[in-house]
């Protein structure tokens, strides 16, 4: 399925209750992109009535990662404040006529921002994107009783590691640290999302 394909049936599905569309993929794999890109499509003919609420948001601050001995994986599973996201998600099922208050991680300086975006009661349709949404996994397994469609961003395994050692090198990153960042983290967070998502309802090629 192209995105323009997605994009269409999410048109068609789109009604007067709210609905949460599940958009997951491997690190480097354009999830945020095409999330973004949903939003804007959906709300051609009428502005605001998507959004976006990202996974990242949700990163456990450096001080508890690094008190846990975990900065290092950041952005692994295990640094994702999965409670805080799934009453994010409770709260924007249960009360779709109030605003919802949600973080946004800024990348420029590794934290998220508290109360960065507000989702209010306008949005029909709100497009939730991360690494491992629909990971198989217990902890993150409840977050998929919320979503009323999933899709995952398909791209070879090759593509992705040549995105991921990109977007390093743009941050000056060579070298030693650079094979310590990809080797010791975006690399296998890249295999635990290949081998571990539950099967999605569409594929995004």
């Amino acid at each position: 399925m192209t995105r323009t394909e997605l994009a269409a049936r999410l048109a068609e599905t789109s009604c007067e209750r709210r609905q949460i569309i599940a958009v997951a993929g491997s690190p480097g794999s354009g999830k945020s992109t095409l999330s973004d890109w949903l939003v804007e499509e959906l709300g051609r003919s009428k502005p605001g009535v998507a959004a976006v609420l990202a996974m990242d948001g949700f990163h456990f601050d450096d001080i508890v990662l690094n008190a846990r001995g975990h900065r290092p994986r950041k952005g692994a599973p295990h640094t994702f404040d999965t409670g805080g996201l799934l009453s994010a998600l409770q709260r924007l099922v249960e009360r779709p006529e109030s605003e919802v208050a949600v973080p946004v991680f800024d990348r420029s300086i590794e934290i998220a921002r508290a109360g960065a975006r507000i989702i209010g009661p306008d949005v029909r349709t709100i497009i939730v994107e991360g690494n491992y949404l629909l990971l198989d996994d217990p902890v993150w397994a409840p977050l998929r009783q919320f979503f009323d469609a999933t899709a995952f961003v398909e791209v070879p395994e090759a593509v992705l590691r040549e995105r991921l050692t990109a977007r390093w090198l743009g941050y000056g990153l060579s070298g030693e640290a650079l094979e310590t960042k990809l080797e010791g983290n975006d690399f296998p967070n890249m295999r635990t999302v290949l081998a571990k998502s539950v099967a999605p309802d569409f594929v995004v090629i």
